[in-house]
């Protein structure tokens, strides 16, 4: 199975004063294509860390990550920004909608961004907000959306430049019980029909144990636990 990233040996500190925190110790983690791969583990041990440093959001204190077997830490700042802006989709516990903007022009914000016009992106918005179930909330803007509701806009927005890997982080964290189920079931499901990889932070054990493979932090390390 080919891997759409590896780490290797990652290594992330942080100094407070003259104290040193180092929150991960040399994590090795491959992401494969298509799977769903749960990142799980107590609050504060580095998962989100983690993930921002896969997405190019962070970088390593030392240590090593591939995409597609580029090295990412010796790219350029150019180079970098272009696997992220057209490789990657992000998902967040806390929205990130423009509250100014429309459903239909937060999904195409990615496009918009790089200078595109809208009349080229709508189509792709619409087929996407259809897809995650809003088609009747194309021109609501977030604040006269539910939660569930923004956050389907959001797996749309990061859907839109058709990434290699989906990265979420706790997207159901700020969602109750029954709203939360209804987007991992539609996170899984996209996984299902579109083949989306899917790198998912959670704290939820049982939401982890649904996933292909998930992996345990602890003490800066990444332990493995399912795979099936």
């Amino acid at each position: 199975m080919s891997s759409v990233i590896e780490c290797r040996k990652l290594v992330k500190t942080y100094h407070d004063g003259s104290r040193e925190l180092r929150i991960l110790r040399g994590v090795d983690l491959d992401v494969h294509e298509g799977e769903i791969l749960a990142i799980c583990g107590a609050s504060g041990v580095g998962k989100s860390t983690l993930l921002h440093m896969i997405g190019t959001l962070d970088r390593p204190t030392s240590g090593e990550i591939l995409f597609r077997g580029e090295p990412l830490l010796k790219l350029g700042r150019g180079a970098i920004n272009r696997i992220r802006n057209e490789q990657i989709g992000f998902v967040f516990q806390f929205y990130h909608l423009l509250p100014e903007f429309t459903a239909l022009e937060n999904v195409m914000m990615p496009a918009l961004s790089q200078g595109k016009r809208r009349s080229a992106c709508s189509a792709r918005a619409k087929e996407l907000l259809d897809k995650v179930g809003l088609t009747d909330r194309v021109t609501h803007k977030p604040g006269q959306l539910s939660g569930g509701e923004q956050q389907r806009v959001a797996i749309a927005r990061a859907l839109f430049n058709k990434p290699s890997v989906v990265l979420a982080d706790e997207p159901t964290g700020n969602l109750d019980e029954n709203t939360g189920a209804g987007i991992i079931e539609l996170l899984w499901n996209l996984n299902k029909t579109d083949g989306c990889t899917l790198v998912l932070v959670t704290h939820d054990e049982a939401l982890a144990d649904r996933a292909h493979r998930w992996v345990h932090i602890h003490e800066g390390l990444a332990l493995a636990r399912k795979s099936r």
